[in-house]
């Protein structure tokens, strides 16, 4: 007897999905949801405002980068987010060179350093947005100031807000992780953004390939 046909494809989106990043770290989270998205720079000018609060930064930021996105592509659902750590209410970015990585990680090394990622999807067309905010708190181990170096040496995380990456050779800089959205941390909690997504009329379970 003949196998039956394959059950066809569900239709495409009835409207282009686009992350507005740059961040291959973004990108590569955002593809675990298996729904078609594409990429397109922000080009947003990150400097915090002065006086802001580290949270406040993020979620400003991922609202200007959907936004600055959605206006150059009216017709389609824009994804935006953004990461701020944050250190005693101070804002702590991306190292950018080693010296700046040590600095960083010597400040932070057995204390709790909070990570703010937040994320918001605009809609253009109907002049509509969602946002949400998905908090961690990763307590750091005492390290030394060897230990740092080697790190840093062997994973050069100098695109990494807090100079570590914790899905990889990070989290054995770590103590413990506390998160209700575990991808929060590596820069897109996918739990919050499945969720806005559906507000915005997008169910990823009918949408995935």
């Amino acid at each position: 007897m003949p196998l039956p046909p394959p059950a066809p494809l569900p239709p495409p989106p009835s409207r282009p999905l686009l992350l507005a990043s740059t961040s291959i770290y973004r990108r590569e989270l955002l593809a675990r949801l298996r729904i078609p998205f594409d990429v397109a720079s922000p080009a947003v000018d990150e400097t915090p405002h002065l006086g802001e609060a580290p949270a406040a930064l993020a979620q400003r930021l991922a609202l200007a980068k959907a936004r600055a996105v959605a206006a150059r592509h009216p017709d389609a659902l824009v994804i935006g987010s953004d990461q701020v750590a944050d250190l005693d209410g101070q804002p702590i970015g991306k190292p950018g060179d080693h010296a700046r990585a040590v600095a960083q990680l010597q400040a932070m090394r057995g204390r709790t350093v909070v990570f703010h990622t937040a994320v918001a999807v605009v809609e253009a067309a109907s002049g509509r947005a969602w946002e949400a905010m998905a908090t961690v708190k990763v307590r750091m181990r005492p390290l030394d100031d060897a230990q740092i170096e080697r790190y840093l040496q062997l994973e050069q995380p100098y695109d990494c807000a807090g100079s570590a990456k914790c899905e990889t050779l990070g989290i054995a800089l770590l103590e413990a992780i506390e998160s209700d959205d575990p991808t929060a941390l590596v820069g897109l909690p996918l739990i919050a953004t499945s969720h806005l997504l559906r507000q915005a009329g997008l169910d990823v379970l009918q949408e995935a390939r």
